[in-house]
């Protein structure tokens, strides 16, 4: 049987689809459904590694988080990755399938690719009860609806009822909602079963006379409004939801230096080509620690802990911050600071990155020079989940406690290291455990390292040691909490579907799949601990 299905649109990107989508799945999984997400394109830095070692957008690994499955390639079978203004990497189960300008994909490329999202698609929803799909940006995008296979196609594709996101928090939340309506044809307006509110703060009264009007005109039902919900651990779908600092906040607080218990000052250079900025959720959540996203050198002049990033553009970022006075300012911090690199930040972070292929800029260039490695961009990609050991004994001139370390790879090129290079940790894929690999590399003075590995941080083990060292190194004082990221993203995945259920009219969105919705139990429990009954 197939799965029948539930659609997420939205009048425009960084609405809320996302989450609201990974609420859903919660929600249908928690009353004990099994439940898969499925986004047919995405556009995104951010990305993940799934079970196969395939890569998709890291909004759909949440998902899957969220419903209690595996994340899956199938889930997102196409993922664009912008390569600049123009042009962009296109991804399409997983692997690299080509680089193109967004006029080729929109005029031709798109039809290519439609069987591929329609034979992963067909596979999920005969493997599910219930599938929720996200939209992509606004389905009234009507100078490219007509090859648009992320928002209408879709829908009708799997046959989804859809719900209708506006955000009221950056204004004008009902002209959005009828203009997006209005530019649909009228069998899609007719696919559209009701409309919702979401991150709303305030009294929700002022604003039933609106929505009175709004359902009036458009002949739908509003299903709820949702509240503006703060301190969610979720990572953002996309760089909209990144608060980027020109000026550093630190300035004004150099008086407290003396201060052993003031927070750990970590800047993170906010690269052009940034990806996976979710790397950083886990630290900036630290109450032990300050973070900013810096793109000045005068940003990072008071920072404890510069980070390099990872980058979809290695090289051209290189040049970038080249050209602004980051790099200079980088160096001038690593003679007394702490550096680190993660990915393409580690690359940067070496002698040399050459890319004699042109997989992201041609020719070769020289590193910021502080660690002995140098890099040959391949076109072939790593990516994988992955755990292991930490190599070193010692990390900012601080003994490794506990070596422990997890987190996921997604790269092009190969390290080579220079003789007495020490490498920073040994890794297992997660789907090759016997199989054992370098990574990384430390310093002499053991103040810089790198590492391919994203996600380093969420890992609570390593987060805390390097929290721990990094203090201990600047002689600030051990933090006296550090959190326990794992469960507070899943304490954060049960307060959204709870505050996602309580406002929304769960009756009827249950409904539009034939299924019958009974009052949620009182106390949140994660979908692992529910029986996956096939109930239809």
């Amino acid at each position: 049987m197939r799965a029948r299905a539930i659609m997420v649109l939205g009048t425009g990107s960084h609405v809320g689809k996302s989450l609201l989508t990974a609420a859903l799945c919660r929600i249908f999984a928690q009353h004990g459904y099994r439940v898969a997400p499925f986004k047919s394109q995405n556009m995104s830095l951010n990305s993940a590694a799934t079970v196969e070692g395939l890569e998709i957008g890291r909004a759909q690994a949440l998902q899957a988080e969220a419903a209690g499955v595996a994340a899956s390639v199938h889930m997102n079978p196409i993922l664009i990755k912008p390569s600049g203004d123009h042009s962009s990497q296109v991804v399409v189960r997983g692997k690299i399938w080509g680089r193109v300008t967004a006029a080729d994909y929109h005029r031709r490329r798109i039809e290519e690719l439609l069987p591929v999202v329609r034979e992963s698609y067909d596979l999920l929803a005969s493997q599910y009860d219930v599938m929720i799909l996200e939209g992509a940006g606004s389905p009234a995008e009507i100078n490219l609806k007509q090859h648009d296979i992320a928002n209408m196609r879709m829908a009708e594709m799997a046959d989804a009822s859809c719900l209708l996101v506006g955000d009221i928090d950056r204004g004008g939340v009902f002209a959005s909602l009828l203009g997006t309506l209005e530019l649909l044809e009228p069998d899609e307006q007719r696919r559209i079963r009701g409309f919702a509110i979401n991150k709303f703060r305030g009294d929700t009264s002022l604003l039933e006379p609106g929505i009175r009007m709004m359902e009036e005109r458009v002949k739908k039902p509003c299903l709820g409004v949702v509240p503006y919900l703060n301190s969610l651990m979720l990572e953002e779908e996309d760089s909209l939801g990144l608060p980027v600092s020109a000026q550093t906040q630190w300035t004004g607080e150099r008086i407290a230096d003396q201060w052993t218990d003031r927070a750990l000052r970590v800047a993170v250079i906010a690269l052009p080509s940034f990806s996976n900025f979710t790397d950083f959720d886990s630290l900036r959540a630290e109450p032990s620690v300050s973070l900013l996203f810096c793109r000045t050198a005068e940003a990072i002049a008071h920072a404890d802990v510069v980070i390099l990033p990872g980058s979809k553009q290695t090289v051209d970022d290189l040049l970038w911050m080249r050209g602004s006075g980051l790099e200079v300012a980088i160096k001038r911090h690593a003679q007394t600071g702490l550096v680190a690199g993660i990915c393409g930040g580690m690359q940067m972070l070496g002698k040399t990155i050459s890319d004699p292929s042109g997989m992201e800029h041609e020719g070769s260039v020289a590193g910021l020079g502080l660690l002995p490695i140098g890099t040959v961009m391949h076109t072939e990609k790593v990516t994988r989940n992955a755990s292991g050991q930490i190599e070193v004994e010692v990390l900012f001139g601080h003994p490794v406690t506990d070596s422990r370390l997890a987190g996921y790879e997604i790269h092009i090129g190969h390290t080579d290291y220079e003789a007495g290079a020490k490498h920073f940790s040994t890794l297992s894929p997660e789907n090759d455990p016997s199989s054992n690999s370098r990574d990384g590399c430390v310093s002499a003075d053991t103040r810089v390292f790198g590492t391919y590995l994203h996600g380093i941080f969420d890992d609570d083990c390593f987060r805390h040691q390097f929290l721990s060292a990094a203090r201990g190194f600047h002689k600030l004082s051990t933090p006296t909490k550090m959190n326990p990221w794992k469960q507070l993203r899943e304490d954060s995945l049960n307060r959204l579907a709870r505050e996602v259920e309580s406002s929304l009219d769960m009756k009827a969105i249950f409904k539009w799949v034939g299924l019958s919705y009974e009052v949620p139990l009182t106390e949140d429990v994660s979908p692992q601990r529910r029986s996956a009954g096939a109930m239809r």
